[in-house]
Formats: C-alpha cells, sequence, structure tokens
C-alpha cells in the first residue's frame, strides 16, 4: 500500500515471487521469448492475471534507454486498404506493448516526405513502418540512414500477392460465366506500386485464359474518378466485362454504365477489389474481393519488432487469404 492508501503496482518481482520463478524469467516472457515449459508458462500467466500486472513503459524505458514508439508513415487513409492496414498494425503494436505514432505524409510532395523522414529517422523511435507504397516515398527510404529498423509495405511486380490472388479469382469468375471481352478500370499505376501489381495481375490473368484486354482507363481510386473514366471510355467493342482495381471505383463506373443506357448484369458485368463495407448495397450489389488488410498491418509489425527483438515470438495474425464474393452485379455473358 501506499501513504495514500492505494494499492501500489505490481513489479516484476511480485510477480516472480508467486509463479516461484526467477525476475529474469518474468522479464523473458514478457519480452515474448519462447522455450519455457508449459508449467513455468501457466505460472507466469496466473501471477500476471491474479495481480493484474501492467508494464511500466516509461520506466523501463527510462532505465533501459530503449523507446517503445514505432512510427509509421502513412498516406490515404480515407482509403479502404491503407486504413485498415493502419489499423491492424497500430492493434499488433499496443498488444506487443508499444505505441505507434502516425506520420502523415503527401508521398508526392518533396518538402513534407523530407520532414517526415528527419523526424523518424531520430533515435525516438524503436522503429519505422513506411505503409506508403508510392514511387517517390520507396526513393527516398533509399537515401535515408534510419536509427532504428525499416520495414516498408513494398510489392513487387510479377510476384505472387494479394493481388494476384485476387485479380485470378475475378479474371476466373467472369471467364466461367462466358465472358471473352475484358476492360480494366486501374489504379493510379503512375506512381502507386500497388496499382501496378493490380494492373500486372489482370493481365497476366487473361493471359491464362487466351485473351487480351479490349481496353483500359484509370481513376485515382475515387468513386468520381471511375465515374469520369468510364463515362469516356470507349465500350463498344464487344466489352461485357469490366475489372475496376478497387470497389469505390467501381462505384462510379456502375453509375457511368447506367447512365449510358447499359443493364447490368444483362449487358456488361462489373467486379471490383477490397470488398468495402458498402459494396454489398451497391446497386446492383458488387462482386468483389474480400482483402485481410489489417492481418497485413498485424504482420508487418511483427516483421519490425522481429528485427528489434530477434528472440520475439510473432503472433499468429491468423491471416484469410482473399475470397471471391459473388454478388448480382456479374452474371453470364450476353450471347
Amino acid at each position: 500500500m501506499t501513504g495514500g492508501g492505494r494499492p501500489r503496482p505490481a513489479t516484476i518481482y511480485d510477480v516472480a515471487r508467486l509463479a516461484e520463478v526467477s525476475h529474469q524469467t518474468v522479464a523473458m516472457y514478457l519480452r515474448g521469448h519462447a522455450g519455457f515449459r508449459p508449467e513455468t508458462r501457466s505460472r507466469v500467466e496466473q501471477a500476471l492475471a491474479a495481480l493484474n500486472y501492467r508494464p511500466n513503459r516509461t520506466a523501463r524505458a527510462l532505465a533501459t534507454r530503449t523507446s517503445y514508439r514505432i512510427a509509421a508513415l502513412v498516406s490515404e487513409l480515407l482509403e479502404v486498404g491503407p486504413g485498415k492496414t493502419l489499423q491492424g498494425a497500430a492493434d499488433r503494436a499496443r498488444e506487443a506493448g508499444y505505441l505507434l505514432d502516425v506520420v502523415a505524409i503527401n508521398p508526392r510532395d518533396v518538402g513534407s516526405l523530407n520532414r517526415a523522414l528527419e523526424l523518424v529517422s531520430s533515435d525516438e523511435f524503436a522503429g519505422v513502418l513506411a505503409l506508403a507504397p508510392v514511387d517517390l516515398l520507396l526513393d527516398r527510404l533509399t537515401g535515408t540512414r534510419f536509427a532504428a529498423p525499416l520495414i516498408a509495405e513494398t510489392e513487387l511486380a510479377g510476384v505472387p500477392s494479394i493481388n494476384t490472388v485476387g485479380l485470378d479469382l475475378l479474371v476466373d469468375h467472369l471467364a466461367d460465366l462466358g465472358h471473352r471481352g475484358f476492360f480494366y478500370l486501374g489504379g493510379p499505376s503512375a506512381d502507386w506500386l500497388a496499382a501496378r501489381n493490380r494492373e500486372h495481375a489482370y493481365h497476366a490473368a487473361l493471359a491464362r485464359h487466351g485473351l487480351t484486354s479490349l481496353g483500359q482507363t484509370c481513376g485515382d481510386w475515387s468513386a468520381a474518378s471511375g465515374h469520369a473514366a468510364i463515362d469516356g471510355a470507349v465500350l463498344d467493342v464487344g466489352v461485357t466485362a469490366l475489372v475496376a482495381a478497387n470497389d469505390q471505383m467501381a462505384l462510379g463506373a456502375l453509375l457511368a454504365l447506367g447512365r449510358r443506357g447499359l443493364h447490368l448484369p444483362r449487358d456488361v458485368s462489373v467486379t471490383g477489389f477490397d470488398d468495402i463495407a458498402e459494396a454489398a448495397y451497391f446497386s446492383p450489389p458488387l462482386t468483389t474481393v474480400r482483402i485481410d488488410y489489417a492481418s497485413q498491418g498485424r504482420r508487418l509489425v511483427d516483421r519490425l519488432l522481429g528485427l528489434v527483438d530477434p528472440g520475439r515470438v510473432p503472433a499468429d495474425s491468423g491471416a484469410e487469404e482473399p475470397l471471391l464474393l459473388v454478388r448480382s452485379s456479374t452474371g453470364p455473358a450476353p450471347s
């Protein structure tokens, strides 16, 4: 008890006494080390719960000169993928006893980028996550010296990824419905790596079926850009299937197609990518691919923490594979 009559927080020494182990064992358990006997692990866990133990991160950081902050360079937070990835990363960091500091950037503004990199390259952070995979940021990362480990969310064109699997599912679905006239509505591939990877995966999936695209256009991930792109696209060349690189652009495309007098899915089928919460309520409901972005964020944090503390045991993210969700925006190809 403290002088004011309030119980003092439990320490690792209290936990060690209750569990009948050394305080070094408790410390190693809290750092995520493996190798304990099941009965030892069980006693430590029961003692932690009984004493309601909460690590004093501030005191530990001062004593060990160790930071428990992770910097996350992010952009486009209103987009589904980046937002959910960041949420998963923040959840996993918190579970591991770290604070995720969000550093929002404009990845196409060199000045903004330089200021952000100067901030996160200091020794205030245990590690750095780069969750804005655009060309300018990736280029600047290679020329910056960091005081802590860095993990960048990157994709290499042609390497199997969630984009490869997702586009395979969508194209296979449409081909099975008899579609042979495909058109692609892509993202901002000029500087966005994921957009280029989805475009590459789309063409590769068509090639597996002996098909080539009848055309393509691009937007900036927004519904407005999808509407504008499809409103001006040449589709009267036998197009019966429109593959959009994300659900928001697919939403804009649905409106543009309807205003052009086309009926869905009788005249043309449309697919999206991501499975945003509203996709099932589009008119018509959108066939799309569900991606577990939150688990991606969790895995990125675990990879980073593995560099910070090589003895740490990664958490089981339980990530699911991309899942095809067939709804009424797709149907058999018109005869």
